[in-house]
């Protein structure tokens, strides 16, 4: 519910900024940047905080905080008194929320699954779920607000968090305390050392957050203008544009699914390899297929579902490789160390669409993000994904 809500407001905050405020497209990337900055300063001592507490806590205390934040953003575009710079703040509020929320949310699963099978097909059910939310999302988000408007969506939006919050409350399962010591002064700071240093000597962990961080700053460049990409060069309207968006993540599903049957087959290195490349493939085609009308709609639903189905598989792959290479005791710090850069990778790459829109226009945000993504490759075929790679071959 929680990544619902996430994926519902990619529609609508542009939408907000545009109709509402009367905003620029370069203004609206502006957005994702800000829900996304918090990341940079936050995201690495949140790792140390989150090893220290109750994970379940802390996603309920981020969830309350996004809900808030989302929550008077209605209430001052109701009454009228919402700017663009309130609107930025209260995003960048929410994304304090979302940092603390992520970082627990992807530490908190290997407390319920000791067996690494088990703990593979859970991350493939949060992955199924969570391509699901990026699925319905846009798609609902479009109707509501043809049909509610953009004031109408900012409710919906804040009571999916309401109901996030609720089902987290009703998780049975209790954790142990962890075993830390007691906290001394510069303890976060000692803390995340210790983090950063495990991952970047890590001869696995290492090359693939490297190409995820890749991938995502220019992903994010394609995503950040694609809404608008639809409503001001293709002339879609919201309706259709919320189609658009939502049904090209039908990909994800298909990714998740076959990731365990190529593990299997063809190793998690090799499997992360493909599902890179295809990812890849399908981000190129979008700018080249996309297209003024029906032809160009369909052209973007085909270049998103092919990437969304690399996605899909490197996904739930390189969460269970993090969270089976790492020691439960870094769990938070390790998870941190990999929201910090793959979000912050959105939060400079929503800032490099918003300067790449208004220097060039939204076309070039699209072909500068789809071809940068290529660069992610070379960065994941290093170290031990390279050996482990070029020995299962031999």
């Amino acid at each position: 519910m929680s990544l619902f809500a996430d994926h519902f407001m990619t529609l609508a905050l542009p939408l907000l900024a545009v109709t509402v405020l009367g905003g620029s497209p370069a203004q609206a990337a502006l957005l994702p940047f800000a829900l996304f900055l918090p990341f940079l300063p936050l995201g690495l001592p949140a790792g140390a905080i989150v090893d220290r507490l109750p994970r379940r806590t802390v996603m309920l205390v981020g969830n309350g905080v996004q809900m808030i934040a989302f929550g008077a953003i209605w209430i001052s575009a109701v009454t009228g008194v919402l700017s663009f710079a309130l609107l930025f703040a209260l995003v960048l509020l929410s994304g304090c929320g979302v940092v603390f929320f992520q970082v627990a949310y992807t530490s908190y699963l290997p407390g319920l699954f000791r067996d690494p099978g088990e703990l593979h097909s859970g991350n493939t059910r949060l992955a199924l779920s969570e391509s699901a939310a990026k699925a319905v999302g846009p798609m609902v988000a479009g109707p509501v607000i043809a049909v509610l408007g953009v004031a109408g969506a900012l409710v919906a939006n804040t009571l999916s968090f309401a109901a996030s919050f609720v089902t987290l409350i009703m998780i049975r399962h209790r954790e142990v305390p962890p075993a830390m010591p007691a906290p001394e002064r510069g303890w976060i700071r000692r803390d995340v050392a210790t983090g950063l240093r495990f991952v970047l000597r890590h001869p696995v962990l290492e090359p693939v957050l490297a190409c995820g961080t890749v991938y995502v700053l220019f992903l994010s460049m394609v995503e950040t203008s694609l809404v608008l990409y639809c409503r001001n060069v293709l002339g879609l309207s919201p309706l259709w544009i919320g189609i658009v968006v939502g049904s090209a993540a039908a990909g994800y599903p298909i990714g998740n699914l076959a990731s365990a049957v190529l593990i299997r087959r063809l190793g998690s290195p090799r499997a992360l390899m493909l599902a890179a490349t295809v990812s890849v493939l399908g981000i190129v085609a979008m700018p080249m297929l996309g297209a003024p009308g029906a032809l160009g709609a369909l052209g973007l639903i085909v270049g998103s579902v092919v990437h969304c189905v690399g996605e899909g598989v490197f996904s739930p792959t390189s969460l269970t490789l993090r969270q089976t290479q790492t020691p439960p005791e870094l769990l938070g710090r390790v998870a941190a160390v990999q929201r910090f850069l793959l979000w912050g990778a959105v939060a400079l790459g929503s800032l490099l669409a918003a300067a790449t829109t208004a220097l060039g226009g939204l076309q070039a945000a699209m072909w500068t993000g789809a071809l940068g993504t290529i660069l992610c490759l070379p960065a994941l075929l290093r170290r031990g994904i390279r050996t482990a790679t070029l020995s299962r071959t031999g």
